[in-house]
């Protein structure tokens, strides 16, 4: 009996090798519009309790998925899922180093050596601090030709070695003014210093003739130049990491849900996209909401992994 056990397990392991790629495929969640279009890659947090990939911001445009604000773990995969292509990638921007926002940022560039693209990638982060590294002195820790963890991809300097080449610009975090990041064939991107703690913070603006998105990222409330920066949103991204009742220490890095309410309410977009969500912000969620809700009366949605938000026409 235990010889025919065996076979029988050794069977359907070799049916399973040979089983053909997709048996095994989740399926592509694509958005219907594409026009102008805000996808959700990852609404998590930085602990796993939330069971969703950690923060990830994709843009369609005119059909291609043309703008990725930050990689934490988890994006790499939701960015497949969402039907996106590196090859059509125009920008890549990331708001901080925390690994929550920033980890994926090697395997989603490794996908270049895959397929043929010589133009540039142009890609922005913040200029580095104390206790954390600008844009330039992170992507050398990880690609530098001599001494980077993944050198052998080293290649994004200069379009060499399968890759094709990335051009990096640091923007200055202390800035309270918007820094035009990129700008092509309708889309223009700005970035913005926000306070998140000791930590290099950007959120972005992106603008199109369809409309206005405005990606917070981590933000703890206290510079009202971000109300400026944000002014005309028809879609407003703002991370729900905490309830009420959080601690101080925890607040130094995020709005609790008023504060979220007061500067949603300043800036008036035409719709609320939470994201950023962890174990116990999930528990309060609607409790949090209705604490938003008592001082911004639009529409607010509750993110999740790979839900998309067009811009209305």
């Amino acid at each position: 009996m235990a010889v025919k056990q065996l076979i029988a397990a050794s069977a359907l392991s070799l049916m399973a090798a040979i089983a053909p790629a997709s048996s095994y495929a989740t399926g592509i969640i694509e958005p219907e519009n594409k026009d102008f279009t805000l996808q959700l890659l990852g609404s998590g947090g930085p602990i796993s309790d939330d069971l969703r990939a950690s923060s990830g911001e994709l843009i369609w445009y005119k059909g291609k998925s043309r703008v990725l604000i930050d990689a934490g773990g988890g994006v790499y995969l939701r960015f497949g899922e969402a039907g996106a292509k590196l090859e059509d990638l125009n920008f890549f921007g990331i708001s901080h180093f925390h690994t929550d926002h920033s980890a994926d940022i090697p395997a989603i560039l490794k996908g270049g050596v895959f397929f043929n693209r010589e133009k540039e990638l142009v890609m922005s982060g913040p200029t580095k601090s104390d206790a954390f590294p600008g844009l330039n002195d992170y992507m050398a820790s990880l690609f530098n030709p001599e001494h980077g963890a993944y050198k052998y991809l080293s290649g994004i300097y200069d379009g060499t070695n399968q890759m094709f080449p990335v051009k990096m610009e640091e923007v200055d975090y202390h800035s309270t003014h918007p820094t035009k990041v990129f700008e092509e064939d309708g889309l223009t991107v700005y970035a913005q210093g926000i306070p998140h703690g000791d930590v290099p913070n950007l959120s972005y603006r992106i603008e199109s003739p369809e409309g206005v998105i405005v990606i917070s990222a981590d933000n703890n409330g206290t510079n009202d130049h971000f109300i400026d920066f944000a002014k005309g949103a028809d879609i407003l991204v703002m991370p729900m990491a905490l309830d009420e009742n959080a601690d101080e220490i925890s607040r130094q890095l995020h709005m609790v849900p008023s504060d979220i309410g007061r500067i949603t309410a300043a800036i008036n977009p035409k719709q609320l996209v939470l994201n950023h969500f962890m174990g116990r912000s999930l528990k309060m969620k609607d409790f949090s909401i209705a604490i938003v809700k008592k001082a911004y009366n639009g529409p607010i949605y509750a993110g999740r992994d790979l839900a998309s938000f067009p811009i209305a026409q």
